[in-house]
């Protein structure tokens, strides 16, 4: 058999195929293995589904909405389908609007943008910048910066005293993530919901990394708004979705002007323009929608829902504890946690190695391993901070970030994985993490902006 089918072999055990899975990549060391993505936090890899779905459309891509021929009718059919079935995947309720976005950061900036004058956001300081960032460029809002929590129910208690507190009392909106890209721990959204509507707050879920591993349902979680992106979802072509409550998108002016976001324009006497928007979705989706970011996503929804989560959800469990344990058998290593080991989460796990720099140990997994993690702060700087303060890297090391005056260097290694992940690609990575640190690497590293390299020098 050769090297390729041992590799497609391997990934039968995965639940859903997904692109690349086959894909050799060069050792430094010498030879050849096939890749072991195990990034999926970043951006998942691909669904073979969703790459045949939108490879048998591609011949008849067309013009949304504005054109009379067969192609673009077929077009505006399939988007608003894409529409229709991502919906049903979130639960929505009917007088909710799924708006097409290009990523949850472009989804919670559009929020951002509608939210009414002297709305009052709070967050935690453990969000992803895309979501903890975006409130403050509207200078008529105020965001109240809550610390992390240590546990479920203290998250809870710490947000409803700060809605209990706020002056004067109008418009508030809760941001909060389902499932943590650092530490993978679920947060508790529903008690969250309870507590901002008890209030008279309203929230918004950053499903980024909750959609891909668990259902995402808006009726059941009660939440106002749910977020996330395709390239999380297995679904490649730059698109995300905002979908919730439309009052709040139909009282304001359109996220972007432009065609598709106006119903009718026309001149005024005095030499200016009136101008008609949608109160559709179409409001803030002005220009040519990305119809192949939309149809990627709707398929990749239909392959989750197809597949069932109950498995997907048991299976990812099984690698998971596969991770931890073979982690937790060596002594250097300290996995990142806010809520304790117990936790439930998702396949997403941080950690840190004794005696090496995270980059160094990353760049060591891909040179000599072929094994594909993330190494840094993982856009959640306060929280990544929060996690290691009291861990120092050494300094100078190979790859290591600079760290400002005072500060020490920080910086993490994470392991993330899926429904497309092969049993072999967990199990190699757990047998890397104990050969790095029982033997050290076998190759000399050097930086090269900024990352971490084998030094091919010699």
């Amino acid at each position: 058999m050769s090297v390729s089918a041992v590799a497609a072999d391997r990934s039968v055990c995965a639940p859903l195929p997904v692109l690349g899975r086959d894909v050799l990549v060069p050792l430094v060391t010498g030879g050849e293995v096939d890749y072991a993505a195990l990034d999926y936090a970043a951006s998942a890899p691909a669904l073979q589904r969703v790459w045949d779905d939108v490879a048998a459309y591609a011949p008849y891509y067309g013009s949304v909405h504005r054109g009379a021929g067969y192609l673009s009718q077929l077009s505006t059919d399939l988007f608003e389908n894409s529409r229709r079935t991502i919906a049903e995947f979130l639960g929505c309720r009917d007088e909710d609007q799924v708006v097409f976005t290009r990523s949850t950061t472009d989804s919670l900036n559009l929020l951002a943008a509608v939210l009414p004058q002297n709305t009052r956001v709070f967050v935690f300081e453990t969000e992803h910048h895309a979501s903890l960032l975006p409130w403050e460029q509207r200078p008529d809002t105020a965001v109240t910066y809550l610390n992390a929590p240590r546990t479920p129910q203290q998250a809870v208690d710490t947000l409803e005293k700060a809605l209990a507190a706020r002056e004067p009392y109008g418009p508030a909106l809760v941001c909060v993530t389902g499932a943590s890209n650092v530490t993978g721990e679920l947060w508790p959204v529903r008690e969250l919901a309870a507590a901002a509507h008890a209030h008279g707050a309203r929230i918004v879920l950053d499903a980024a990394q909750l959609a891909p591993h668990h259902p995402v349902d808006i009726a059941e979680l009660d939440v106002d708004w749910v977020a996330f992106s395709g390239h999380k979802l297995y679904a490649p072509f730059g698109a995300g979705v905002l979908a919730g409550r439309a009052d709040w998108l139909q009282a304001a002016e359109p996220y972007l002007a432009g065609g598709g976001a106006s119903r009718k324009v026309s001149r005024r006497t005095d030499g200016g323009v009136d101008v008609e928007w949608h109160t559709t979705a179409a409001r803030h989706e002005a220009g040519s929608p990305n119809v192949i970011g939309a149809y990627a996503i709707a398929s990749a929804c239909q392959a989750l829902t197809e597949a069932g989560f109950d498995g997907l959800v048991a299976r990812e469990q099984e690698l998971i504890a596969r991770v931890r344990e073979g982690l937790a058998e060596v002594p250097e290593v300290k996995v990142l946690s806010l809520f304790g080991d117990d936790a439930p989460r998702v396949g997403v796990l941080s950690f840190v190695v004794e005696g090496w720099n995270s980059s160094h140990f990353a760049a060591a997994l891909s040179a000599e391993y072929g094994i594909g993690v993330r190494d840094g702060l993982f856009c959640a700087h306060p929280l990544v901070r929060t996690l290691l303060g009291s861990e120092p890297q050494e300094p100078g090391e190979c790859g290591a970030p600079e760290a400002a005056p005072g500060e020490s260097s920080l910086n993490a290694i994470r392991v993330s994985f899926g429904a497309g992940t092969p049993d072999e690609h967990v199990e190699r990575f757990v047998r890397a993490v104990k050969e790095l640190v029982a033997d050290g690497a076998r190759w000399n590293y050097r930086t090269e902006d900024g990352r971490c390299v084998p030094d091919t020098s010699a």
